[in-house]
């Protein structure tokens, strides 16, 4: 069977069977006809184009996303519908959908493969803009918000669904930034959203002091605010970050040549009262990692704030011995769960460099290495292996990364 493509505004969907031979995703026929049958007689057919849109709007919204602009391809009018302004106002309402997953590699275009995890299928898919690995990556309530952190100079803010997006030009650092770090968050309800640039600059020769900044953007003011300054005394930002509850925290390492426990900590500032100045941050205001991490990650998953890493071996914490799962608690960190070892053995080419990403319930952690990517579900307490992804290594180094988003269909 010929594999089947539609294209979204450019985006590819690809299939391996079309959905008219696929149970339970409920793609409709081009002018579908009712037929009655009474004692094999049959009657005059009934076209659905008789329906009101209302009834269309009805139907359409009963289909999975993915299935839902694969019908828009199917006639005008469904189109007109789906992207009409009533309709993906009304998404958030019947969409019940679970994070999709992004896969990418360094490639010369801006493609991947794209998992739905509701469905459990993989789908061919470009993005509007090219993105590299060594971006960052922040999403939110289907919005996805992307910085190349090389120049530091633009931000993108896109719905990966719609491959809608908008730039955002970068205010100049106050200094020379050594690390940048982007968090994301938006406001439904106000349809709003913030985004946050943590920079830090070297300040003294022995790497002990270090300056710091943060530039916050509204939204609603569509301005950066004056950038927040302060600096840190044996610990130093990096570039990972988050917005919880309009609390933006950040993950720091230590940079005391002596400490092996506490490498890590984080640092937490309210942006409902942004403060010009922090001064020096004392160590009192670090909380402490529960363990010697690699790859930390933070995230905001069920509305708390999840830390996922690599946690290191006692006499060599840079060398892991399984990934957990911890969930912030005032300042103290509970453990969630840890990966069993028989999925750390799936990875295969597991090392000490992985990536993370979580939202609504799901949390997706990839080897840079290879396409294996594991999923850990919050609600359930369960890991399961997602569908094999159909993407190979084309040469030995390549290296893998990717990023969660909630699937949407309007922009804000």
């Amino acid at each position: 069977m010929d594999s089947l493509n539609l294209y979204v505004d450019g985006a590819s969907w690809s299939d391996d069977e079309p959905e008219v031979y696929r149970k339970g995703t409920g793609v409709f026929i081009p002018n579908l006809e009712i037929i009655e049958t009474d004692n094999n007689q049959t009657e005059n057919p009934v076209s659905i184009d008789v329906l009101p849109d209302d009834i269309h709007e009805r139907i359409l919204s009963c289909l999975p996303l993915s299935a839902i602009f694969k019908a828009s391809s199917v006639c005008k009018r469904w189109y007109q519908i789906i992207h009409s302004k009533k309709f993906t106002l009304k998404d958030a309402n019947f969409l019940s959908e679970k994070t999709w997953y992004f896969m990418f590699t360094s490639s010369v275009e801006p493609v991947g493969y794209l998992y739905d995890s509701g469905l459990r299928k993989w789908y061919n898919f470009e993005l509007p803009f090219m993105v590299h690995h060594t971006w960052n990556v922040a999403p939110s309530c289907g919005l996805v918000c992307f910085m190349d952190d090389e120049t530091s100079k633009a931000i993108y803010i896109c719905n990966p669904m719609t491959r809608e997006y908008e730039i955002l030009n970068i205010p100049p650092s106050p200094g020379f930034p050594v690390y940048s770090a982007l968090a994301f968050s938006v406001d439904q309800s106000k349809s709003k959203y913030t985004i946050s640039v943590v920079r830090s600059m070297q300040a003294s020769d022995d790497f002990l002091l270090w300056n710091v900044s943060i530039q916050v953007y509204d939204s609603q003011e569509t301005t950066w605010l004056p950038p927040v300054m302060g600096a840190m005394q044996g610990w130093r930002p990096g570039d990972v970050s988050v917005i919880c509850d309009n609390v933006l925290y950040i993950l720091v390492f230590c940079t005391r040549s002596n400490e092996v426990q506490n490498f890590h900590g984080m640092i937490t500032y309210n942006l409902d009262n942004i403060n010009p100045s922090i001064g020096i941050l004392k160590d009192e205001s670090v909380i402490l990692a529960p363990c010697a991490l690699t790859c930390g990650r933070l995230m905001n998953v069920q509305r708390k704030l999840v830390l996922v890493g690599g946690i290191g071996r006692p006499n060599r914490p840079g060398v892991i011995k399984g990934i957990g799962i911890w969930v912030l608690n005032g300042r103290e960190w509970t453990e969630i769960t840890r990966m069993p070892h028989k999925f750390v053995q799936g990875f295969g080419e597991l090392d000490d460099v992985f990536a993370s990403s979580g939202g609504g319930d799901l949390i997706y952690i990839q080897s840079y290495g290879g396409t294996a990517l594991l999923i850990y579900d919050m609600n359930t307490r369960q890991w399961f292996w997602s569908q094999k992804c159909s993407m190979h290594k084309k040469f030995p180094l390549e290296i893998f990364s990717g990023f969660c988003f909630e699937p949407r269909l309007q922009f804000m």
